[in-house]
């Protein structure tokens, strides 16, 4: 029996290599089936992983199905969700789907804001020449077919292209953290790990907008701008550890992923909660990444009373379109760092890699 056991093993992980070869080398994408564009527009496209296989091409232009509506891109932003993909990183996504030699879909971006020129057959929410946003695949282009029932919205007056084009990813994820996942009520003490970036800056205002009593942990340069967004009170990483202080917290947004679990759990109140949202730079995300920190959180939560975990956030039009009415009204500020025209998106993705930017980078689409 023990003989049959070992061949059985043996023939399994025989049959795993032999299959991760031929998924790996027959591992393809677009690039590798190059045609010439019969309607052109420019896109931000990589063949390869990495930054240095980003590329300004022209590429068919797309056309709306029944469903979908045709957009002029107007700006765009950039996230960390961006670089992932680019550097194919945490490892485990080219094993679930992203591409194992080189990425399956060439194209980059996620959040835009621009104009309506087309809709599909079937399409009654929106006309030629209204002014949305939202988040599609491959924003980083002139134009873009996104579902009209997917995570797209109307633009209201009083937001401006680059403030919408800000607000999908990093708006979405700030919002649903504190409201869903943390379940934050008036009178509560939030603290904010890493509340300078681009989810953390929506975070603290949306925090003190329910009501909360908020603490920002940022670098020197940031303390007053993350105080100018509403925080009550802000901690200096370069200066003071959050973790040795003797505040208790009843929920904890962490942006950065910087301590351990058991240092997050020891500034909670008996019942708080942990919200993991990142964690790393892109240098530094190995085989899991922050996921290996969400396992082990998943784990660790089954043992104390406190809720720990990871969220993944949801882009849907409702949220998008609170969010626009919280800018509008003047609730909330999207802080912009730097502009970059497309051809410079590169440059872009390689200064929020190095993790410091201030809020969000926008990409302005001509």
């Amino acid at each position: 029996m023990k003989r049959i056991i070992k061949w059985v093993f043996i023939i399994i992980i025989l049959g795993l290599f032999v299959w991760f070869e031929i998924a790996y080398w027959s591992s393809t994408n677009d690039c590798d089936r190059k045609t010439a564009p019969t309607n052109p527009m420019k896109a931000i496209v990589y063949c390869d992983y990495g930054l240095a296989n980003l590329k300004l091409a022209d590429i068919e232009k797309p056309v709306p199905t029944d469903e979908q509506i045709l957009v002029k891109v107007h700006a765009a932003s950039i996230n960390p969700y961006d670089w992932h993909f680019i550097e194919g990183t945490p490892y485990v996504m080219r094993a679930m789907g992203v591409g194992l030699r080189k990425p399956k879909s060439t194209r980059l971006g996620v959040d835009f804001a621009g104009t309506v020129e087309a809709v599909g057959k079937n399409v009654t929410e929106f006309k030629p020449g209204d002014e949305v946003f939202g988040g599609k695949t491959g924003a980083l282009a002139q134009y873009i077919c996104p579902r009209a029932a997917g995570s797209v919205a109307l633009r209201p007056s009083g937001v401006s292209v680059e403030q919408a084009a800000a607000l999908n990813i990093a708006g979405i994820t700030a919002l649903q953290a504190v409201r869903d996942k943390g379940k934050v009520q008036s009178g509560q003490k939030v603290l904010i790990n890493g509340a300078s970036g681009g989810v953390g800056t929506f975070a603290v205002q949306i925090a003190k907008s329910f009501g909360a009593d908020v603490t920002g942990v940022c670098s020197t340069r940031n303390l007053e701008m993350v105080q100018s967004l509403g925080a009550d009170h802000v901690i200096d990483y370069t200066k003071d550890d959050f973790t040795k202080g003797a505040e208790r917290y009843d929920v904890l947004i962490d942006n950065v992923g910087n301590r351990s679990l058991s240092e997050c759990r020891s500034v909670l109140t008996p019942n708080g909660i942990y919200v993991l949202i990142g964690g790393g730079g892109a240098n530094d995300q190995g085989f899991l990444g922050p996921l290996a920190k969400a396992l082990d959180a998943m784990v660790y939560s089954k043992f104390v009373k406190q809720q720990m975990g990871m969220m993944m956030a949801n882009s849907n039009q409702k949220d998008l379109a609170l969010l626009a009415d919280l800018v509008e009204s003047g609730k909330m500020k999207p802080v912009i760092d730097k502009t970059y025209q497309l051809a410079d998106v590169p440059e872009a993705i390689r200064y929020l890699e190095a993790g410091h930017a201030r809020g969000k980078v926008i990409v302005t689409v001509e």
